[in-house]
């Protein structure tokens, strides 16, 4: 760990930091009904940055309440260009306001500064004008039928996509801002209102941009973000009646939960959910791309993000070479808080998710795996724990098969030339989010791809994102996809028109 050195924050930082963190509903900043607050923790500190509301059932029926009005109000009357526009405008605040959102992210979640600004500029700002310009392309389609029966005469049909109404969105703590406006960029560019319900343990930078939303033209009760934990803010979202959809990133098993709750008005439902994603490098494999990707595809976010590629195939020729070459890039690491630039690698988000990590290592121990490097928790402030490889590691054992969401590698060799029996060691999981192959041999390429059961591979590289590359995942990964004409899709609703003359 990187020795202890000052934490320096901006004045404008600081200033949100210190300020009153009340709920947006209708456009206005509101206290919470329950005057209850939630302490906001550095996870490189442990100290409290700040506080925010605790939304709760009431607030969120506020919230609906202010969103449905507005579904049918001034924001149904504006053209779709004037939209297109304002998400333009948020772009161009959030670009402002770059260096600050930065700041807070890294203070929130505990990513290393260069990571921060790399998924803003790179995910943020594109997401917001990519979906910007679908905003305009939302059209129907005119339909031949056959006259006949009821259909006497000349008759034609045309559709309409139309916006599918209020949206709950409940993000994640792993990259809060990017996750909200993954979320809210669709929705709005599909003429949907939204309640956004950010990770209680993430809430800063999702209250920052509240701010910005408001200066960006979007008319009041469009957007609203209540602040809560998701055994009541979260649960009263997905229960109510009056939202039409669900969209939701975490955990496959609060995913379940969600499914269950939308029941009650069959609301729709997209799910991007948990991952235990395969490397499979191949003995023919550019060693000086595989080490570097491996490593990247594990340790990225220290771990916690649901593409980690933390199940690592390597054919046998090659097992002991690559092995080494990620272990030592693991162990040059700088760990330490992300606002101090030299440090590459943060904590974990808290010290339940600490623990979890660090018993998972001791489960890998006990079930036989070999501990090749890390393993132990770092420091005596602060969530750190070591990027850890495990070697020799069977696919019965629970490191291989449960999802960890922290640094922990699970390394196994392969001798088998037939492709498919490759693919069934690397689909031995409950998911299917991501995965990617590693090979010169552009046929074994694709057909490894093919077989592999994800709804998402990529070759030569880990977890390719882009705002047009559709992300989602097969299995118990998840419901539908995000980014893409495909993350537009949940967002609408078709209505067919038929007339008779």
């Amino acid at each position: 760990m990187a020795e202890a050195q000052e934490i320096n924050i901006s004045n404008q930082a600081r200033e949100f930091l210190d300020s009153n963190h009340q709920l947006l509903i209708n456009g206005e900043w509101v206290a919470s009904k329950s005057g209850d607050k939630i302490a906001v923790i550095d996870p490189a500190t442990e100290e409290q940055i700040s506080e925010v509301d605790a939304g709760n059932a009431e607030d969120i029926n506020d919230a609906v309440a202010a969103a449905r009005s507005a579904l049918t109000g001034e924001w149904s009357k504006i053209p779709s260009h004037d939209r297109a526009q304002i998400l333009n405008k948020l772009a161009d605040e959030i670009e402002m306001n770059f260096d600050v959102l930065s700041e807070l992210e890294v203070l929130d979640n505990g990513m290393p500064m260069p990571l921060a600004q790399y998924s803003i500029a790179s995910h943020g700002t594109a997401l917001l004008r990519y979906y910007a310009s679908w905003a305009t392309k939302i059209h129907g389609s005119t339909i031949p039928v056959s006259p006949g029966g009821a259909m006497n005469g000349e008759s034609i049909t045309y559709t309409r996509r139309e916006p599918i109404g209020v949206v709950g969105a409940i993000i994640p703590w792993n990259s809060p801002l990017i996750f909200a406006i993954l979320k809210l960029t669709p929705a709005l560019a599909a003429g949907c209102t939204v309640i956004l319900k950010p990770a209680e343990l993430t809430p800063m930078t999702a209250l920052f941009l509240g701010e910005l939303i408001r200066n960006s033209g979007i008319p009041k009760g469009v957007v609203n973000i209540v602040t809560g934990y998701g055994e009541t803010a979260g649960a009263a979202l997905t229960e109510h009646h009056d939202v039409d959809k669900i969209a939701f990133t975490g955990s496959t098993e609060v995913g379940k939960k969600i499914v269950e709750a939308s029941i009650g008005n069959l609301k729709k439902v997209t799910l991007e959910l948990g991952g235990k994603s395969p490397v499979v490098v191949f003995p023919d494999a550019d060693l000086e791309k595989v080490i570097p990707g491996a490593a990247r595809a594990c340790f990225f976010l220290q771990g916690q993000n649901c593409m980690a590629g933390t199940r690592l195939f390597v054919h046998k020729d090659i097992y002991e070479p690559v092995l080494a070459g990620v272990k030592e890039m693991a162990e040059a690491f700088t760990i330490g808080h992300g606002l101090i630039p030299t440090n590459d690698f943060g904590p974990l988000i808290s010290a339940t998710q600490k623990k979890r990590v660090m018993e998972y290592i001791q489960i890998g121990k006990d079930e036989g795996a070999d501990l090749l490097s890390g393993g132990e928790s770092v420091g005596d402030k602060g969530y750190f724990v070591q990027p850890t490889i495990f070697s020799n590691v069977k696919g019965d054992m629970r490191i291989a098969r449960e999802e960890i969401f922290g640094p922990v590698l699970c390394a196994e060799s392969f001798d088998d030339s037939d492709l498919e029996t490759i693919a069934n060691k690397a689909n031995n999981t409950s998911y299917g989010l991501s995965g990617s192959v590693w090979t010169q041999d552009i046929s074994v390429a694709h057909k490894m791809a093919m077989l592999i059961d994800s709804g998402q591979v990529s070759i030569n590289c880990h977890a390719a994102v882009d705002p047009a590359i559709p992300f989602g995942g097969n299995k118990q990964s998840g419901w539908g996809r995000e980014f893409g004409k495909e993350g537009l899709e949940p967002y609408l609703k078709t209505k067919a028109t038929t007339v008779i003359f």
